[in-house]
């Protein structure tokens, strides 16, 4: 084990173990909760990489006392990867690593990398917040922060946004930032967040002000500031249309003195089929930053956005589309359609999910991407979607 990795578990363990003491074990019924998780999984054959297995396996642990208007929040991700062979492949780009992206402070590190098994961990979590009163709360540290308001595609939403197409997300990635949030109202809320952070685009500085608020059925928000150094806003909204929910959100960025748009609206709804609960999601995203052609994706990949992994997706005109439905209250079946417009590559992913306990579920399902797959013409890429080989897996997940 490196030194870096040596560190980071005695820090933890003391952290752990003082969240464990006296006074926190009588403020709390459980001081450690988690989950563990392992996905065994075949990735077909690629123009690049051979075919072969693979299995990751994600462990979290969690705790958080609460010391009278102070509470602390720690998070310990690890990320273990098994390999056939020595081809780090992946799926979709990001399977099996800790979500991270930009972290000011080195909470992380590659305990083990070998040429079949890789050990990645990180503090995720590592934060102290002060609730002055019931309209005031201050924080700062590593911690999560959402602003999304659509499902998928969230153009909106600033720090580490999931991938559309995770089946594996359970919690976001957290980041380093001093964040103040008011309640002027029950229905009302001001978040501000000041985010430092490294990135291979260099050192920058997040400072954005977001307000929420209701009025009659609809939740309305909208932030600005400075987002790496750019000026930035953003507006979004959700509420219901008849039987449908609608969601929406948009931002302007002003990219060296060029203002570009990039905004998503999205419907879903829950009916009944058979007696059956069945949930529909559609949602469509034009961003201005996009590719209009596979031309476009070495701009893309030589852009401070992408060092930053600020894409969810990388086409100009993208749609997501999701099914699913309830066989049993305890096994339900979905599918996923994730299609770039432009280039009319998509992925499909069918999946299913079963409850084995309280605690305890289990899912699988299937990947595979559909679109031009014959590199040449010197593009980096044939399309977005082509090259993504068939990948099946199984995924057990167990809180505790």
């Amino acid at each position: 084990m490196n030194p870096r990795a040596r560190g980071l578990l005695a820090a933890a363990a003391v952290l752990a173990g003082a969240a464990a003491g006296p006074g926190a074990a009588r403020a709390q019924s459980s001081w450690l909760t988690g989950y563990l998780q392992t996905v065994p999984l075949f990735a077909g054959s690629t123009p690049f990489t051979d075919a072969g297995a693979s299995a990751f396996n994600r462990l979290r642990l969690t705790t958080e006392p609460v010391f009278g208007p102070l509470a602390v929040e720690i998070a310990w991700d690890h990320a273990l990867t098994l390999r056939q062979d020595d081809t780090d492949f992946s799926l979709l780009g990001g399977l099996g690593a800790v979500p991270a992206g930009g972290e000011w402070l080195d909470l992380q590190s590659s305990a083990v990398d070998r040429d079949h098994f890789r050990w990645l961990h990180r503090l995720d979590r590592l934060n102290v917040a002060w609730q002055a009163n019931d309209a005031v709360e201050l924080s700062l540290g590593r911690q999560a922060v959402s602003w999304g308001t659509t499902l998928f595609l969230t153009p909106a939403d600033p720090f580490i946004p999931f991938s559309p197409a995770d089946p594996f997300r359970v919690y976001r990635g957290g980041i380093d930032a001093a964040r103040a949030r008011l309640y002027p109202s029950p229905l009302s809320e001001i978040d501000v967040v000041v985010r430092p952070s490294r990135t291979p685009a260099g050192e920058e500085t997040t400072a954005l002000a977001r307000g929420l608020t209701t009025w009659r059925n609809w939740e309305i928000s909208g932030w600005g500031g400075s987002l790496y150094g750019d000026a930035a806003g953003s507006v979004a909204a959700a509420g219901g249309l008849g039987v449908w929910a609608i969601r929406f959100e948009a931002v302007l960025r002003d990219f060296q003195g060029t203002v570009t748009g990039r905004g998503t609206v999205g419907l879903d709804r829950r009916l009944t089929v058979y007696g059956r609960d069945m949930g529909l999601v559609v949602e469509y995203q034009r961003d201005g930053r996009g590719a209009a052609a596979p031309e476009d994706f070495a701009r893309i990949f030589r852009s401070p956005e992408f060092l930053r992994a600020e894409y969810q997706v990388y086409g100009r005109d993208e749609a997501a589309v999701q099914a699913s439905y309830q066989i049993h209250p305890l096994l339900s079946v979905a599918g996923l359609w994730l299609w770039n417009l432009n280039d009319r590559s998509a992925i499909v992913a069918p999946s299913f999910s079963y409850s084995a306990g309280d605690e305890t579920s289990i899912a699988g399902g299937v990947f595979f991407g559909v679109g031009a797959d014959a590199v040449a013409g010197g593009r980096l890429l044939p399309s977005e979607y082509g090259l993504l080989s068939a990948v099946g897996y199984v995924s057990l997940t167990w809180f505790f």
